[in-house]
Order: C-alpha cells, then structure tokens, then sequence
C-alpha cells in the first residue's frame, strides 16, 4: 500500500508559477519575441497559467502553443509518424525565445524529444526549459532555466504533479513505488 505525501499543495504551487513568470520576465527583460510552449499534457496547462500571470503584470499577451511529443520519444514502440504529432508553426518558433514548459523534469529524455520537435519545426532564437518540479536523476545533459521546486528523489519514488484542469485540484505528491517480488 502506498501513502501519498504532499510536497506542494495549491498555495505553494500558486506562488510557484507566480515566481518563474517573474523569473522569466527579468531573464528575458519581457516578452518581446517569446512563444510558451507547453508539453502535453500538464506542461500546456502550465504555460497558459503562465501566460496569464504574465498578461497580469506586462498588460500585453504571450503566444501560447501546445506540443505533442510523443512520435519523438524514444522509449514509445511503434509511434513513428512525426507528422502526427502537435507542434507549433515554424513561424511562431523561428528566431524566436521558446519557453518550454514541463510539469516534472527527470531523465531529461521528455525534453530532448521535445527539442527535437521543435528544431524539426525551425530554429529558435534560444530555447529555456521551465518545469514545475526537478526531482533529479538525469540521463541527458538537460538542466532547467526556471523551476518551482527542487525535490532530490530516488528511483522508488514516484512524483505525481495534479493541475485542477485534468485532476481537479493543484497539488504534488510524492509516493513510493511498490516493489515487485521475484518472479520464482
């Protein structure tokens, strides 16, 4: 039986999301040439609420696109066709500052299929990653530009980030994974 314990509840992940807008904001001195690009499924909600943070304090709006990775991952058998896959135009990304957003950065290998979406699509200006929870664990020399929390984890355990538009409430959780005895 597994407990989920509560790392950021919805006040914390608010003040979260309040701080990387601003973070944002100051590293790219506002919003001039930037595009949010949310990875599916919880990165886009994270980005809209982003974007509407950043609406509220430069009185001006921030392109918001929606990124569909999973034709690049290479852990996902028999999906191949990459024109399949969601990605913005090749007019919204080129020469421009992407903020990649993405709910919980681990192995770094969601990232890296989404930078390869992107680059398929044309040539960013820079491209900063954002993501609402690091656990750590790294498998590809990604790092994060922007983060909510830093939450070092092991391997046997699993980070759960609920957004009220899918899951009805905001909040992470933080679970261990259950141990599968040998097979005899």
């Amino acid at each position: 039986m597994s407990t989920d314990r509560v790392i950021m509840d919805e006040a914390a992940v608010r003040r979260a999301l309040t701080r990387i807008a601003h973070e944002i904001l100051e590293r790219n001195k506002g919003i001039a040439d930037c595009i949010l690009v949310g990875i599916r499924t919880r990165g886009i909600f994270l980005a809209r609420r982003i974007a509407e943070r950043i609406r509220g304090i430069e009185q001006a709006p921030i392109p918001v696109a929606e990124l569909d990775i999973t034709p690049y991952r290479d852990d996902v058998r028999g999906t191949s066709d990459k024109s399949a896959a969601v990605i913005p135009e090749s007019s919204q990304i080129t020469g421009k500052t992407v903020i990649l957003f993405d709910d919980v950065l681990y192995t770094g290998r969601t990232v890296r299929a989404a930078m390869d979406a992107l680059m398929d699509r044309g040539r960013p200006k820079v491209i900063q990653l954002a993501v609402l929870v690091d656990r750590g664990h790294r498998e590809l020399p990604i790092r994060p530009d922007f983060v909510g929390k830093n939450l070092p984890t092991s391997r046997q355990e699993q980070v759960k980030v609920c957004l009220s538009e899918i899951d009805e409430t905001d909040c992470v959780l933080l679970s261990q994974l259950e141990r599968r005895e040998p097979q005899q």
